[in-house]
This record gives C-alpha cells, sequence and structure tokens, in this order.
C-alpha cells in the first residue's frame, strides 16, 4: 500500500473511528504498585528518598524510576493513595539529558515504557472499586489460622524435608504452596477462577505473607516479581520433591543435547573488562569435548573458556532451543570482531550481556514453554512480561 492510498483510507473516516479520545479514567496495575512499593521500602530502610548513584545500580533504578514517576501526572494521580512519605511531591530534582538513553529515561507519558505497560485506560464506570483494581498489601485479619503453617515450613526447611528451589514456571503456582518473594515467606492460600486472555492465563490470587499482610495480586504478577527476584525461591515439600524428581528423567526420555553457559577466559582487555558477558550454546556431546579447542575457535573468541553451567535435554532439539535464546537476547548480543590463526574475520553471535541468574531463568521458561510470554529487557536486565 502506498502513501496516497494510505492517506486517503485515513481521510475517509465518516464515522469518526479513528478520532483520538481523550483519556476518561486512569488505573494502575499491579507492576506500577509494586515498582512504587519497591521505593516506599527504599525509604523505610534508607530514611531518605532514592539518589543518583551510579555505584548502586539498585538505587540508581529506583532514582530514575521515581523522577519519571513525578513529572506524569496521571501516574503521580493512580499512586498518590499509596504515597506513603510524600515521595511523589514536586520536587527539584532534574535529570540531565546526555544521551540516548536518557531520552528513552525521560519519558513523562511512558510511551516508550514497553516493559512497565503503567497504564489501562478504560471507558469503565467511575464506581469500581480500588481493590479491583490493584493488589495492595493490607494486615491479614485471620493471620493467626496461618501462623502454624510458616512455623511448620521453617521446621521442615531446617530438617531437610522441604527444600528451596528456584521458580521455573507459572504452573508452579497453586493453592497451598510457599514461596520466597524479596525475602519474606508467601503462602498460597487461595487460586481463583482461572480466565484466559490474549492467550494468557491469569487468575486472582490470596496470598499470605510471613509478616501478618496478605495480597490479592494476580497469577502473573507473583510469577513475574518471582522472576525477577534474584533470590526468589519456591518451597517444596517432601512428596512434591520426590515427584518432581521422577517427573525430570523418565527411562523412555531420550537424551538430545546439552544447553551449556559459557565465559570467557580471553585476556584481550575489551573482552576482560565486560561484566555479564556469557556465551549460549549447544552440544550433542559433552560439553568439555565442545569446547576442548576453543582458543583455536573464533565462536569461542579465540580464547579458553570457563564452563559455568549446563542444562540437560530430554526430547528436546537443542539447536532450536539455543537458536530461541539467541532471539530472546538478540538487543544484548555481544558486537566484536575477532581473527582467527589465518587472519579470517569473524563475528560471532552467540556471545551476550546478561546477569547469569537471567540466563538460567530464561532456559527454564524455554523448556516449560512459557517463554513466549515474556522478553529480556536488555537496559533493566529484567525478564518482563510481553504485552
Amino acid at each position: 500500500m502506498d502513501k496516497d492510498e494510505l492517506l486517503k483510507i485515513l481521510g475517509d473516516d465518516d464515522f469518526g473511528l479513528l478520532n483520538v479520545k481523550n483519556k476518561t479514567l486512569t488505573t494502575v496495575d499491579d507492576r506500577l504498585l509494586a515498582s512504587f512499593v519497591q521505593i516506599n521500602e527504599f525509604f523505610k530502610a534508607n530514611g531518605r528518598k532514592p539518589q543518583e548513584n551510579k555505584k548502586d545500580v539498585n538505587e540508581h533504578r529506583l532514582f530514575t524510576r521515581l523522577v519519571n514517576l513525578r513529572i506524569s501526572p496521571e501516574k503521580v494521580e493512580a499512586l498518590r493513595p499509596y504515597d506513603e512519605h510524600n515521595l511523589l511531591e514536586p520536587s527539584t530534582i532534574k535529570k540531565p539529558i546526555t544521551s540516548i538513553n536518557d531520552i528513552f529515561d525521560d519519558d513523562s507519558f511512558g510511551l516508550l515504557d514497553n516493559d512497565d505497560d503503567i497504564f489501562n485506560l478504560k471507558n469503565i464506570p467511575k464506581s469500581i472499586e480500588m481493590p479491583e483494581k490493584i493488589a495492595q498489601r493490607k494486615p491479614c485479619k485471620d493471620f493467626v489460622n496461618f501462623e502454624d503453617l510458616f512455623r511448620t515450613c521453617h521446621e521442615e526447611l531446617k530438617s531437610g524435608i522441604r527444600e528451596m528451589r528456584a521458580f521455573t514456571g507459572e504452573q508452579q503456582i497453586t493453592e497451598g504452596h510457599f514461596f520466597v518473594l524479596h525475602g519474606v515467606m508467601v503462602y498460597v492460600s487461595e487460586v481463583g477462577e482461572k480466565e484466559r486472555t490474549n492467550g494468557k492465563v491469569n487468575a486472582r490470587l490470596r496470598c499470605i505473607f510471613e509478616n501478618g499482610t496478605e495480597s490479592n495480586m494476580l497469577l502473573r504478577s507473583l510469577a513475574t516479581e518471582l522472576y525477577k527476584d534474584d533470590a526468589g525461591r519456591r518451597i517444596l515439600d517432601h512428596e512434591d520433591k520426590a515427584l518432581e524428581d521422577l517427573s525430570f528423567i523418565k527411562e523412555d526420555d531420550k537424551h538430545t543435547g546439552f544447553i551449556y553457559v559459557l565465559s570467557s577466559l580471553s585476556t584481550n582487555p575489551e573482552i576482560r573488562g565486560m561484566k555479564d558477558l556469557f556465551k549460549i550454546g549447544y552440544a550433542t556431546t559433552s560439553v568439555e569435548d565442545r569446547v576442548k579447542n576453543a582458543a583455536k575457535e573464533p565462536t569461542y573468541l579465540m580464547a579458553p573458556v570457563r564452563i559455568v553451567t549446563a542444562f540437560q535435554c530430554f526430547n528436546l532439539n537443542t539447536q532450536k532451543l539455543e537458536m530461541l535464546l539467541h532471539i530472546f537476547f538478540g538487543n544484548s548480543c555481544l558486537n566484536i570482531d575477532v581473527f582467527d590463526e589465518a587472519g579470517k574475520r569473524y563475528s560471532p553471535r552467540e556471545w551476550f550481556i546478561a546477569p547469569l541468574n537471567i540466563i538460567e531463568a530464561a532456559v527454564q521458561l524455554l523448556i516449560n514453554g512459557e517463554i513466549v510470554h515474556y522478553r529480556y529487557d536488555e537496559k533493566s536486565h529484567e525478564i518482563v512480561e510481553r504485552e
């Protein structure tokens, strides 16, 4: 379709279908509230607002987030009921714009905020109640009914009956299970009716926190927070642990290879100085055999490598898994040229700049089939939900 045809279609709008409507109601979702709660918690812990501190990545990220919230009237209005410390009040904090990244960060209306999806603007009755729109933590009035559950869980963890494992998929969030989120134990007391929207399954939960609060967050919101939390864990009881161990490998399962993660031992200053640089690859034989000639192969940057971790794959096409992981982390791919012993130039595309725990989480998402619902945000170095 050429430009003239497109303009003709846009101009032929007798019913005003293309007219932009004014925003009628601003709602706030779980992720906006969760992001602001982190700023509140920083204030409680430090007695001050987050500052522009580039030596502390977490504080600097919270500072940037707070600045962007303050300059968005819609976001300020939506979050005002939860602003315990007047953090959203006008401030003289100015964020200098000195780069392209600063332009993206200085996004008053969240137009570039793909990973936040902060607002859901809908024409809905104004009488809708706030608890349906957010998942605010509140005191758990019947917490006494759950105290023994938490106490028993701690005792069983100590004795080895229960075990903590990495959270690897939404299907693990079921009624009666424990998790650890931001250092606090969480018990999923209830799982509401599951609904499918845009191909995504979701449900309202009743989550009881060990600190005596509760939340009615959505299942996908809990999953997202567990993925983002480096220390996020699920807690298995003895029966769950045994069943899961048995389900990993069956007699008729076919071992198809390994997905492996490597770090470089290159002496090249340009490579050696890179933080969180890893190669994601696959091998149909042992990983040790695959990398034994790394110093002579451009794909390994013509240098020895260290095997960081490897995942055994059963009944899976490891080459396709590798390709999908490369697509997932594509925006953080290392861009460098290396030369082999004959002087021929190569541009390896299998090295990525991403935290190890994020790569491991992505592998698990890929294996359990849920990676289609997520993407990697190379700016925040986090796995976030796709819109």
